[in-house]
């Protein structure tokens, strides 16, 4: 039996300003394989999308080399901000909670 667990997936710094409007504290929730949630970027998407599904699955956060700890990890968003982009970019906290099934 496969088993799947929630991420929570928050903004923990804004460095410059953010072109998707995310401010610390925005949070969004990757259910299995289910994306939850009001706000979700589709650029700071991109620069987790292959660590959301290993570490819904259990994987360590720190096998994965994005933390130290085995439910927790970081992840920063591929925008470079000025001067060579209108945006900023943004610190991700990656936080394994319940199971799913």
């Amino acid at each position: 039996m496969c088993v799947l667990h929630r991420v929570v997936v928050e903004v923990h710094e804004v460095r410059g300003r953010c072109a998707a409007g995310y401010v610390e504290g925005d949070r969004f929730f990757v259910d299995g394989f289910l994306l939850r949630g009001d706000k979700i970027c589709i650029h700071a998407l991109v620069g987790m999308i292959s660590l959301l599904s290993p570490l819904s699955h259990g994987i360590s956060a720190k096998t994965l080399g994005i933390g130290f700890s085995e439910d927790e990890g970081y992840i920063q968003c591929p925008d470079p901000g000025a001067p060579f982009t209108c945006g900023g970019t943004v610190v991700f906290r990656l936080k394994r909670t319940s199971t799913l099934r």
